[in-house]
């Protein structure tokens, strides 16, 4: 079997990336573009798995939405938050980790570059703290994006986070 290699982007998709919050029950996406002022929010959404389905049925709908907002959107980079475990919630990384594989499943397929972040390092570069609470984030995703409002439902932002997590670590590398 050979390697997946990230194919050149074109033009149009080579300023674009996306932002996923992995999760079985409902996974949040956020597709960004660079500006000349800053990132730019182009789509952000869930993509929702069925309730009472097998898990296996369960993560085929997640990889199936992600690749639907691939092949729209035909971002070069996906930013995807690391799978975290608590001793006290075991079952909730293990549920995360299999959605987690179905994104990063249609990422390769598309031969999309992917990157890893941690929770403790999106909450730091956003807001200075590594152990910055949730509200705390979300504010802090509204203030980049100079928006009215915070992004609904959290998972969107959580997305939106990781996507701006990415964008200004990978300005400082450029």
């Amino acid at each position: 079997m050979n390697p997946v290699t990230p194919k050149s982007p074109d033009a149009e998709s080579r300023s674009r990336y996306l932002g996923v919050d992995p999760g079985l029950n409902r996974t949040g996406y956020a597709v960004f573009e660079r500006g000349r002022t800053g990132p730019i929010l182009l789509e952000g959404g869930v993509v929702r798995s069925t309730r009472g389905l097998t898990v296996a049925a369960r993560v085929l709908e997640i990889g199936q939405g992600i690749r639907e907002v691939v092949e729209q959107y035909r971002p070069a980079v996906m930013a995807i938050e690391q799978v975290f475990s608590t001793g006290q919630f075991p079952k909730s990384a293990l549920l995360m980790a299999h959605a987690r594989g179905a994104i990063l499943y249609a990422a390769a397929e598309a031969q999309i570059e992917i990157v890893h972040y941690t929770p403790r390092q999106i909450k730091r570069l956003l807001t200075g703290s590594g152990k910055a609470s949730k509200d705390q984030v979300q504010r802090a995703v509204q203030n980049e994006l100079h928006l009215r409002e915070v992004l609904e439902p959290n998972d969107v932002a959580d997305a939106a986070a990781v996507a701006l997590c990415h964008y200004y670590s990978s300005r400082v590398l450029q």
